[in-house]
């Protein structure tokens, strides 16, 4: 199976929309970007809640919903209500690495804290109706400190764990530990979803050939670098995928085209033309390194501030 990672600000409602609308035979699970505990009762959730209801994801890939925090009764709340929509799975997230969000002891800030790790396991598993799976870094300061937290996570029924093999202070640079990882592949109980760097065919056919245990990966900047990335890998890696069915005369839409779908959605957006132009730029930075002369294309781009000037550059781009 492949999974679309959660990345906030960028793989939400709009982006799977146009996603699942251009690519529909590419992935087949997405993890939503993180909706915040302290949010607790959907009705007042605003915006992040919307992200996953169902109604405005109809026809769309599949999504589980994302959870981060480390209060239990709005865990437990926020939990239910999903599952009251239709919800069978939930995530918790444990990997987020930003510092803001780590300082709380939240995301991969509360891998150095295995107690708290087990009291909020204790409280939460048997009062949430969902079944609960987790996402998580090998630590925050450290990638030891996974060691602590995994015969936590196996006392308990979860349904899947995916590791990301960094550390929360790395962010995303450097590399994946994969050494690390393949030493503590086996002593996770739970099904093991890897999650890190996987950005072209060749990269998601060496973590199945050093982990064949692996039997789901997630990819998450991959697929923003290169659309086509998921089609491609069932194309060239069909043993893996014995259940996948296209129609025969089905042609993936171009990285270009897709390009000019999303921007014709985010033109749509009921915000302010300035905030049109960022999140146009902030995908542009990432979608356009699988294009032909992308860098010149990135730079005209990036310095251009007008919403219109900015729609003829994306066409030209895309002839």
């Amino acid at each position: 199976m492949l999974i679309l990672a959660p990345m906030q600000g960028l793989t939400e409602l709009l982006f799977r929309k146009a996603y699942s609308r251009c690519y529909p035979y590419a992935f087949d699970l997405s993890v939503s970007p993180f909706l915040s505990i302290t949010h607790g009762n959907l009705k007042d959730a605003g915006k992040k809640v919307e992200d996953v209801l169902p109604e405005l994801n109809k026809g769309l890939m599949l999504v589980v919903p994302q959870l981060l925090g480390h209060e239990t009764d709005g865990f437990i709340d926020l939990a239910n209500r999903l599952y009251d929509l239709g919800y069978d799975e939930v995530n918790w997230n444990m990997g987020c690495p930003m510092r803001r969000v780590a300082a709380k002891h939240r995301g991969s800030g509360i891998l150095p804290f295995p107690d708290e790790v087990r009291a909020i396991l204790d409280a939460v598993v048997p009062a949430i109706k969902p079944a609960l799976s987790v996402k998580v870094r090998l630590g925050y300061r450290s990638p030891n400190e996974i060691d602590s937290i995994i015969p936590i996570l196996n006392d308990y029924p979860l349904k899947s764990v995916t590791v990301h093999p960094r550390i929360g202070k790395q962010m995303y640079s450097g590399t994946p530990d994969l050494g690390r990882f393949s030493e503590i592949l086996p002593l996770i109980k739970h099904p093991v979803i890897y999650n890190g760097d996987v950005n072209s065919v060749y990269d998601y056919k060496k973590i199945r050939t050093l982990f064949p245990s692996v039997k789901d990966v997630m990819i998450g900047r991959g697929a923003l670098y290169n659309p086509l990335l998921p089609w491609l890998i069932k194309q060239q890696c069909p043993e893996d995928f014995p259940d996948f069915e296209q129609p025969s005369d089905y042609v993936p839409m171009s990285g270009a085209q897709f390009i000019i779908e999303l921007t014709d959605d985010i033109i749509l957006l009921n915000i302010s033309e300035q905030a049109k132009i960022r999140k146009i730029k902030e995908y542009w930075c990432l979608l356009s390194k699988s294009l032909h002369g992308s860098e010149e294309w990135k730079r005209r781009l990036l310095h251009c501030n007008d919403l219109d000037a900015m729609k003829r550059l994306v066409l030209e781009m895309a002839k």
